[in-house]
This record gives structure tokens, sequence and C-alpha cells, in this order.
């Protein structure tokens, strides 16, 4: 069954996209703005975590609280620049353990390459949340997710900063049963399999290697 796509209209991302978009954006703040980003959709993607009660003493009685019921909770991010997000998502999750996933593109045939996999022990006890800042042909994604599948997770959730549609098809296609967020949608890939009109390239623009 297919699942959920989100694309998130909350005025701070979109407002942060902006910046992050303009081609005059510094590395630090393209940096910061990703880290911003990123926690802001993991906030709204966890909203379907669920609750336990709790009895909390505060310093004047006792509190009727709620708290995660035992969840656990990976984040992975597809190598590099995947690696921009996980900053922000551990502001929220701190407790959560990190995976990673080297991919890069073959730029003749655009199609991921895997060169490096290490994902935590008790993954099968974990809800998995696969980041990366842009979901361009899908490939890379695609192929990450069939990965972490081979280690039976609780669950999967696919979060990106910018989509394209092309890319966006292939993924659901692909993995009907993973929920996707991303913060913008945009109009195509252009012949070069990048984004239009997107951002440039995250990760040389993330670690200042443009």
């Amino acid at each position: 069954m297919s699942r959920k796509v989100v694309v998130m209209d909350h005025p701070l991302i979109q407002h942060k996209l902006s910046i992050l978009r303009d081609v005059e954006t510094s590395t630090k703040e393209f940096r910061d703005l990703v880290n911003e980003i990123a926690m802001l959709m993991v906030y709204d993607a966890t909203r379907d975590l669920t609750l336990k009660d709790k009895k909390v003493t505060t310093p004047c009685g006792v509190a009727d609280c709620k708290v995660i019921a035992g969840r656990k909770l990976a984040f992975v991010p597809i190598l590099r620049a995947g690696l921009g997000m996980v900053e922000g998502a551990l502001r929220l999750v701190p407790a959560a353990r990190v995976g990673h996933i080297g991919l890069y593109r073959d730029e003749k045939t655009l199609t991921p390459v895997e060169y490096y996999c290490k994902l935590p022990k008790d993954i099968e006890e974990r809800d998995v949340f696969v980041v990366d800042p842009m979901l361009a042909t899908g490939g890379s994604a695609i192929d990450a997710i069939a990965q972490i599948k081979l280690r039976n997770p609780r669950s999967i959730k696919f979060l990106c900063i910018i989509a394209a549609p092309e890319g966006l098809e292939a993924l659901k296609k692909a993995h009907p049963d993973v929920d996707i967020f991303c913060a913008g949608m945009d109009e195509k890939l252009n012949e070069n399999g990048y984004i239009v009109p997107g951002l440039g390239d995250a990760g040389d623009r993330i670690f200042g290697t443009k």
C-alpha cells in the first residue's frame, strides 16, 4: 500500500528554504540552514510517535505527563550531503543512533554506486529516518532504503529538502511502504540529472567544495 508524501509548507521552513536556494548564501549559512530545516522536518516527521503515561515529581507536586513509548530511532544520512542534516536531527532526538550509507552517482549512467554501509546493530528495533538534502533521480534513496530493509527495521521514513517529480515517483514506485517528507517540490531534472531550479550541489555547498 502506498504511504504518504508530505510537502512541508510551514512558514519557517519555506522562509529558510528561500535563503538556502540563493547563490549568494555563504557556506556557513548554508550549512546552518540545512541543519535548521532538518530539525523542523524531524519535528513534523515524528508526529506519529506513540506516547505513554508517566508521573513526574515537580517542585510543587506530581504531574501526569506523556513520554515516548519506548520507540528507538536511528538517523541514516546518505553520504556525503546527508551528513549536513544529522546535527539538526540529533538536536531534537539526542538519544538516536546514527548509521551511514555511502553512495556516489556514476556521472555517465546517473546510477548510484554503493561504497559504504554501517548501521546500528539493533536496527531491527528502530524506526529509521533516511536523510539526504536532494531527491533527484531517486537512485541513491532507492538503493539506500533497499540496503536498510535487508536489516528489517521497525519502519523507514525518507526526509529530503528538495525533491524532483521524477525522483519522487521513482521512490514511491520502488518503496511504496516508505513515508516521504520534503520541504520543496521542484519543477524537473535537467539533462545532467540536477534538480531545476534546485539549489545546486548540496554536498559542495555544505562542505565548501564548490
